[in-house]
């Protein structure tokens, strides 16, 4: 983990905005870690909340888009979400909307809930805004326990 901290440092804030879009996306990472990494490395709270939001919002944002395609095939084989989670995630937000973007923030469930948004062509504005309120959230929360730490 020191030598991923030590490469993100390198690049600050993108580096931090880069793993959160890795994290974001369907792949198995923690942009938590790396933030709370940088940010204990001595790196300011406001641009790391920032660039780890963005980077992670359009990760999410990605997964929409794929999903948006409807090809079922593509999501099962470039972001490994399978065919009966899409099904299952599908039939639980049926009436719900883009709104429930805000829980794409959760580890696992949250990619699916983003390729499922794409798949069902949910509003594209409202889920953006709904998926930034999450993940906004969820980070303004972890930068605000390392502080605690901190002091």
């Amino acid at each position: 983990m020191d030598t991923i901290i030590d490469f993100l440092m390198t690049y600050g804030y993108g580096g931090m905005a880069m793993a959160a879009f890795v994290a974001g996306s369907v792949f198995p990472f923690s942009s938590e870690t790396i933030l709370a990494g940088l940010q204990l490395a001595g790196l300011h709270p406001l641009p790391l909340f920032l660039s780890a939001t963005l980077g992670n919002v359009l990760g999410s944002m990605f997964n929409y888009w794929i999903g948006s395609f409807g090809k079922l095939e593509w999501i099962e084989r470039y972001l490994h979400v399978g065919r009966d989670k899409v099904e299952k995630t599908r039939l639980w937000l049926q009436g719900r909307g883009a709104w429930m973007g805000v829980f794409c923030f959760l580890p696992i469930l949250g990619s699916a809930l983003a390729v499922t948004l794409g798949y069902m062509r949910a509003n594209p504005w409202f889920t953006l805004l709904s998926i930034t309120i999450g993940k906004a959230v969820r980070y303004a929360i972890l930068i605000w326990a390392v502080k605690a730490i901190q002091t």
